[in-house]
């Protein structure tokens, strides 16, 4: 039975395996071959076209991984008698239902709304286009034999070096030892929580905060009191009334470009934080994603202080790519040996391979140029949608004209009853996502605030979407 000739004519022709996966595939769905035929044997298909057994062996194998074929060992290929299941009809789109539990997980994996205003990272067509492919092939030509293991508990040592390196850039003297790579800056958040804290203890968060942290700190039953955010950096009253009244275990804070504010500390800000840590002996956790988003220098809590007071958290979800799964989290060595065995008993070790690629991007003398470009077109982005913003009314907490936030609220009238919750939920139906500004305050509270991405928020649909809503 001939089914296919061999094109070798070109080098741009799809291989021999694809050619043969292919023809089948065809004479299988017009019926040239039935359910429960059996194909010729490796050696007769291979004799017949001219091909060599493996390519042969390829073919039928991915047939049989497609479904499109059975085989039983010792027997021959058949094509499976299972009913090829219908093309399933496209469903009507149906907005999600609004609410944390979506804000928090299933956002990350729907991808049917097309205005992410509300999202927390870059468009994918922001990032690098060649810093990682470049670093993935790099990573392919490392023997497997390197690779094989589990890794060391800290993480990928010359990773772990370059971080400490550019730490003492900004001032904050640490070694390799010192640093802890996690999966993601939000597991070293959680690594912080279970190492150093216990149900009931009291801790000190901004207001807004980064709404990830809010949950961690709820799982652990951690009783959390909120500080009001202020452009220059905490309201620092707020916190010396907490800390004289309860005992405030640690502070969790963000320095730079702060989720979802976008607000940075001063240096006179940073200081009067770090007096008050010291007058009440309390640690400070400093978050701080989004420093290389920052186009001038900005004050670092734990450069100032030093990591006996202010533990460092941070990582590459910004400066990389999100699908990059590594933070860290540099701190005293006292603390890293026990943060390091809650980092083990939560998953073992972080993927080095993963880290590999991570170490490769960051030595590419591309990516430096990379992070200028990606903090032009922010700054670009930030003078669009504020001038929207305020064409269309809207009150402005703070502009930063750098990193990914703008936190704004809309001009009254607004919508009656669930406020931000309702106008989302409405946005939503319109493929709209918007952040309400409940989802990122300790006690829940609602004060018209969004969050806004910039980076999302220059389509001119959205701001039709605002128009319309505040003449309802």
């Amino acid at each position: 039975m001939i089914l296919f000739e061999p094109d070798r004519r070109r080098k741009t022709a799809p291989t021999l395996v694809d050619q043969a996966v292919v023809a089948l595939e065809d004479a299988i769905r017009a019926r040239i071959l039935r359910p429960g035929m059996a194909l010729p044997s490796i050696r007769q298909f291979a004799r017949d076209h001219g091909l060599s057994t493996f390519t042969v062996m390829a073919a039928y194998n991915r047939l049989v991984a497609r479904g499109l074929l059975q085989s039983r060992p010792g027997a021959c290929f058949r094509v499976s008698s299972r009913k090829q299941a219908a093309a399933a009809p496209v469903p009507e789109w149906v907005a999600p239902r609004i609410g944390s539990s979506w804000l928090l997980a299933d956002v990350f994996a729907d991808h049917s709304i097309s205005i992410k205003a509300g999202c927390g990272w870059l468009p994918p067509d922001w990032h690098d286009q060649a810093g990682l492919p470049h670093a993935l092939r790099q990573l392919s030509r490392v023997p497997i034999s390197q690779m094989s293991s589990y890794g060391h508990p800290l993480g990928y040592r010359p990773l772990r070096e370059h971080i400490a390196s550019r730490l003492l850039e900004h001032g904050l003297e640490t070694g390799p030892d010192q640093i802890l790579l996690t999966h993601g800056a939000t597991q070293a958040l959680d690594v912080v929580v279970r190492t150093l804290l216990r149900p009931g203890d009291h801790v000190a968060v901004e207001a807004p905060c980064y709404a990830n942290l809010l949950q961690i700190l709820a799982l652990n039953r951690i009783t959390v009191h909120a500080v009001p955010r202020t452009t220059e950096g905490i309201h620092e009253e707020t916190l010396e009334a907490l800390a004289r009244r309860h005992p405030i275990r640690a502070l969790f804070v963000t320095t730079v470009l702060q989720n979802p504010t976008g607000a940075s500390f001063t240096m006179a800000g940073a200081f009067r934080l770090l007096q008050l840590a010291e007058r009440h002996d309390f640690l400070v956790v400093e978050d701080d994603m989004s420093r290389d988003l920052l186009p001038e220098p900005a004050p670092m809590l734990a450069a100032l202080a030093g990591p006996s007071r202010v533990l460092y958290v941070s990582g590459f979800s910004k400066s990389v790519t999100p699908s990059i799964r590594v933070g860290y989290l540099a701190c005293a060595k006292p603390l890293a040996d026990p943060c390091a065995r809650t980092k083990m008993s939560l998953g073992l070790t972080s993927s080095e391979v993963i880290e590999r690629a991570v170490h490769h991007v960051l030595r590419d003398g591309r990516h430096g140029a990379y992070l200028r470009g990606i903090r032009e077109r922010l700054r670009l982005a930030h003078d669009q949608v504020a001038a929207a913003m305020r064409a269309h009314g809207f009150e402005i907490w703070e502009e930063p004209g750098a990193g990914l936030f703008l936190w704004a609220r809309p001009p009254a009238p607004r919508p009656t009853g669930g406020g931000m919750i309702e106008l989302a939920a409405q946005a939503l139906k319109a493929g709209i996502w918007l952040a309400p500004g409940s989802y990122f305050d300790p006690d829940g509270r609602e004060e018209g605030w969004l969050r806004f991405n910039v980076a999302y928020s220059g389509d001119p649909r959205l701001w039709r979407f605002f128009q319309q809503a505040s003449v309802r």
